[in-house]
């Protein structure tokens, strides 16, 4: 059923779109040597947001250093915020419908991933 509902994502609820933004974020925040920690979070957000139903976000446990901190709050700084705004905004179309109800479930999963990234896992 995972699968099926995966594959109507990536066409209909803007999975391979989100997948594309986020890959491009990730390689161009990759470009210099201070964006590579934030560009790996986008390559984490960019599968994540090719085929989110059947995985969960995952407290690491790490969170709660002063780096992953530190690097969240220039995360929410920088971008973060907007991503998770557009993610919700997203959800709140998508739960117009009823059909549209499991795209914004994800759609909200992917707004908590956005927020704070670091020292978080998709499973």
């Amino acid at each position: 059923m995972n699968l099926l509902a995966n594959i109507l994502w990536i066409f209909l609820g803007g999975g391979i779109i989100l997948f594309i933004e986020y890959l491009i974020g990730g390689f161009l925040l990759c470009l210099t040597i201070i964006g590579i920690p934030f560009g790996i979070q986008k390559f984490k957000l960019a599968v994540f947001a090719l085929a989110p139903f059947g995985r969960n976000v995952m407290s690491t446990g790490a969170a709660s250093g002063c780096l992953p901190v530190f690097f969240n709050v220039l995360w929410i700084l920088f971008g973060g915020f907007w991503i998770a705004v557009t993610h919700l905004v997203l959800a709140l179309i998508f739960a117009i419908t009823i059909i549209g109800l499991p795209f914004a479930k994800q759609h909200v999963k992917l707004a908590g991933l956005a927020v704070a990234p670091f020292g978080q896992s998709v499973n």
